[in-house]
């Protein structure tokens, strides 16, 4: 038995959701001002899709950085998803319980790999899961000049297109991993022991934790998210597509929106909840501005600034508490 104190991880900073709302008011504003509706039944169900793909990433995302990790490989990690899946399903339904299980396995072996770099080799995460994701690429690259596969056609219309009202399943499923993720870190031993690991790892492993244990599960959970998250884009995309990880920048924008979120890049202080409004955020100034037909490069521009301004936030409101 571990002698470390089971206490409850730390709740995720509200300000993302003020600042959510406060976004969404003004992009209402302008967009109305512009002539255009933000709040309609079509804006509203892409924006949920756009967070639906992006929101199960960014979750397996904070748990590793709440461990003190990181992933580079995840959107890599969704391309061959996609392809996985789709190639394995070849449009027949009776094939698509195999493929998600094929899929997820699949995910799960790069994440232990991935787990046991960190670990085992005491490589730098950056180092090795970057170095994963390119041997990835050139898998991919190597082996697939377009969209192959063809994905089942009930899990087209379930996951990748079925709403009840205006929420998309794939937003439900974003939900339950959420709330997974949140129990996980809240009520049970790895959760503590991960945050643990994040704050102190040397002080963790003095109080009894396995610290590479956790680390490697962190891992393999981060890479079974980017594999849901393969399975969703081939369910909306109805194929397997060799570059989507990387077009999306699942990597990055994940990350981001951990930031966002509230979870320190340090590790051991954040959460899933806030991990989620961050995403939401970043989907909600992507619907924007879609509306508005700004220009791709002034979106990321904008986005840099968001992403830079909360770190500022979070890093202010640090070194305010250091010093009181």
């Amino acid at each position: 038995m571990s002698g470390l104190p089971l206490l409850p991880a730390r709740r995720p900073v509200p300000g993302v959701f003020v600042a959510l709302a406060l976004v969404l008011a003004l992009g209402w504003l302008v967009v109305t001002i512009d002539g255009g509706q933000l709040f309609n039944q079509s804006t509203t169900v892409s924006l949920l899709h756009v967070a639906a793909g992006l929101g199960l990433v960014a979750v397996g995302q904070t748990l590793v950085i709440l461990g003190g990790s990181l992933d580079l490989s995840v959107a890599y990690v969704i391309s061959l998803s996609t392809l996985v899946a789709a190639e394995t399903m070849a449009g027949r339904d009776g094939a698509l319980l195999p493929a998600v299980g094929l899929t997820l396995a699949v995910s799960a072996g790069v994440g232990l790999l991935n787990g046991l770099l960190v670990t085992k080799l005491r490589i730098n995460a950056f180092i090795a899961t970057l170095g994963v994701g390119l041997l990835l690429k050139g898998y991919l690259d190597n082996g697939y000049d377009g969209p192959a596969g063809t994905t089942a056609r009930s899990l087209v219309r379930t996951l990748g297109y079925q709403r009840v009202g205006p929420v998309p399943l794939s937003f439900l499923l974003l939900v339950a991993v959420t709330g997974a993720a949140w129990f996980a870190l809240a009520r049970t031993r790895f959760g503590h022991h991960l945050v643990a690991v994040g704050g102190d790892p040397e002080v963790a492993r003095l109080s009894g934790v396995r610290t590479d244990r956790v680390l490697v599960t962190a891992h393999v959970l981060c890479a079974l998210c980017a594999g849901l998250a393969g399975i969703y884009l081939a369910s909306r995309l109805g194929s397997g597509t060799p570059r989507i990880g990387t077009e999306g920048l699942y990597d990055l924008e994940s990350i981001a929106a951990v930031v966002i979120g509230g979870t320190a890049l340090a590790g051991g202080r954040g959460g899933v909840v806030g991990t989620v409004g961050g995403v939401l955020l970043l989907a909600s100034i992507d619907a924007i501005f879609n509306q508005l037909e700004v220009d791709a490069f002034f979106k990321q521009v904008i986005r840099g600034a968001v992403i830079i301004a909360a770190v500022a936030v979070y890093a202010r409101r640090t070194l305010r508490k250091a010093g009181s």
